[in-house]
């Protein structure tokens, strides 16, 4: 199987119909194609691979007015570029394979490579010790892959591959910190790719001292790599984009040999950022934004929308730094989250957000938005704790009052991403749409949490309601630190 002419990427016609697609195909349909249809972390890893390639074939964009007028150049110029490398997408046969390693040529400190069942690549399968069961019912190695699945495995498991055990060596660069990724999305896969390519000049200052660089199978493709050749792989823009983590080879449609691959540090370790990521502060250093399932992504979008903050680094993906448009903007945000090698759960989100939400004043009052909902949070927590008390219960229902809450609240999120746009509705954030919605979610959620049908239910609801009624600390957005 050749990566470039056979089916094996799931994408969406403009009539929602999914069908598979080879590297050509997807390209030269790609004006026409809506969008991927794959799993968070599959999207991921699919989109680093399509972005590297195109980036690749382009030799760039070299400067934003390059990247303006590129998107016309693209298809022709991957159409070319995949022709030219097709040899290095076989997934099969003696010769060079797509992130494989041949048995007994190691990139690192691992001599042997383990014998493994395949669906170790799949990490939305059970199997081994990392692979959870809350994607897979069936827990078992003895599973067959069409080729189609080992291909999107393969280049998922590169890039998402966790903390293994005794023997092996880091984590991939996607899995660091469990890391959110952000995207911009386009009306076709041709645009979201050309809105999501970084310039020469980005990543000369984000990847010092290698740059854009080059792609794994430009750089090398048997034997071990040279330190310079690695240096390039596991330190420049094009090769942390499609990475080789782990030497693999795959033995058949059931089996493969697994050992080290090269060793790609993370941010907290070399400086080192994934293009997707976003760098945040708590004043004393800077961190990757995490994925989370305890805290919805609309929360953190004051912080992705950051294009850069020179005071301190913090900013957002970095295709946040090309020119983007006046309208409204639609964004992907995912990631896999997982616990040293257990992996947890997947999440995504997709939002149209204006325009301001892209500048200081706007980010501003859509952060004081999710202030008021945190303090509304905090309220129902005092509320249903004084409830509780005056009641002597033992185990007052705060998970089940804040569930609620964050649920009903979500379901106006629009009113929120509205202050972005009038920020002039921050004056008086209880009067407002958002406000009020923040209000209503609140008193609904201590209704239905603290039951009042006897005298005395009656007396602790009306104690904790006064606690549930607050009224914001702050009412306009400030920007003293948020300076692009």
């Amino acid at each position: 199987m050749n990566l470039t002419i056979d089916p094996w990427i799931p994408a969406l016609r403009a009539n929602g119909r999914r069908e598979l697609f080879s590297l050509q195909d997807l390209f030269a349909q790609a004006h026409e194609l809506r969008d991927l249809a794959v799993k968070p972390h599959e999207r991921i890893a699919l989109m680093r691979l399509l972005l590297c390639i195109t980036q690749a074939a382009l030799d760039g964009p070299a400067d934003e007015d390059a990247w303006e007028q590129c998107q016309p150049l693209i298809q022709p110029r991957v159409r070319a570029y995949l022709d030219k490398w097709r040899g290095s997408f076989e997934l099969f046969g003696n010769g060079q394979r797509f992130l494989q390693v041949k048995p007994g040529v190691v990139a690192s400190s691992m001599p042997v490579m383990e014998k493994e069942g395949i669906t170790r690549l799949n990490l939305s399968m059970a199997s081994g010790e990392s692979n959870a069961t809350l994607f897979d019912n069936a827990a078992s190695d003895d599973r067959e892959f069409s080729d189609s699945q080992s291909a999107l495995s393969l280049l998922t498991y590169q890039c998402y591959s966790p903390l293994l055990g005794r023997g092996y060596k880091g984590r991939s660069p996607c899995a660091d910190n469990s890391m959110l990724h952000t995207l911009l999305l386009g009306t076709t896969i041709l645009a979201t790719l050309r809105m999501n390519l970084l310039t020469r000049e980005t990543c000369d200052g984000c990847y010092d001292p290698h740059g854009m660089g080059r792609p794994l199978w430009e750089v090398w493709n048997s034997g071990k790599p040279s330190k310079k050749d690695e240096e390039i792989l596991t330190q420049s823009y094009l090769g942390r984009l499609v990475p080789l983590a782990r030497s693999v080879w795959l033995e058949s449609q059931t089996a493969m040999s697994l050992a080290n691959g090269l060793i790609y540090d993370g941010f907290l370790d070399s400086g080192f950022r994934e293009a997707t990521a976003t760098v945040v502060s708590n004043k004393t250093k800077l961190w990757i934004l995490k994925a989370r399932t305890d805290k919805a992504i609309w929360r953190e979008l004051a912080s992705v929308c950051v294009k850069i903050r020179q005071t301190d680094g913090v900013s957002g993906p970095l295709a946040f730094r090309n020119l983007l448009p006046e309208t409204d903007i639609v964004i992907w945000s995912g990631g896999l989250i997982s616990d040293q090698a257990k992996i947890q759960d997947a999440i995504e989100a997709v939002y149209s957000l204006p325009a301001g939400m892209f500048n200081d004043m706007g980010r501003a009052a859509y952060e004081r938005g999710v202030k008021h909902a945190d303090e509304a949070d905090q309220a129902l927590w005092k509320a249903v704790n004084a409830y509780a008390k005056s009641l002597k219960i033992d185990k007052p229902a705060y998970d089940k009052a804040r569930q609620q809450f964050w649920t009903h609240v979500e379901q106006n999120l629009s009113c929120l991403i509205d202050l972005a746009r009038n920020i002039d509705l921050v004056a008086d954030l209880p009067k407002c749409a958002w406000g009020k919605s923040v209000h209503s979610a609140a008193t609904a959620a201590y209704e239905q949490s603290c039951p009042r049908q006897s005298p005395r239910q009656i007396e602790a609801y009306a104690l904790g309601l006064r606690r549930l009624n607050f009224r914001p600390k702050v009412n306009q957005p400030t920007t003293n630190t948020a300076h692009e």
